[in-house]
């Protein structure tokens, strides 16, 4: 499985969105924080946001 479908798996996507061009807005997710607090893009509106994530966290490689 691609990294970028994992990704989307994680967020609970059911297919890849098209890729944003740099620049554009982000389009509204939620994800859950390391504590499994879950988030909405849409309340952290007017705030700087990172979005950090491991790809190999959790697997055997």
């Amino acid at each position: 499985m691609s990294i970028l479908k994992r990704i989307a798996e994680m967020m609970g996507m059911k297919q890849l969105p098209p890729l944003l061009p740099v620049g554009s807005q982000a389009p509204e997710f939620d994800v859950a924080d390391h504590l499994g607090k879950r988030w909405k893009l849409s309340e952290l509106r007017g705030k700087r946001v990172v979005l950090w994530f491991y790809p190999k966290a959790s697997t055997p490689g």
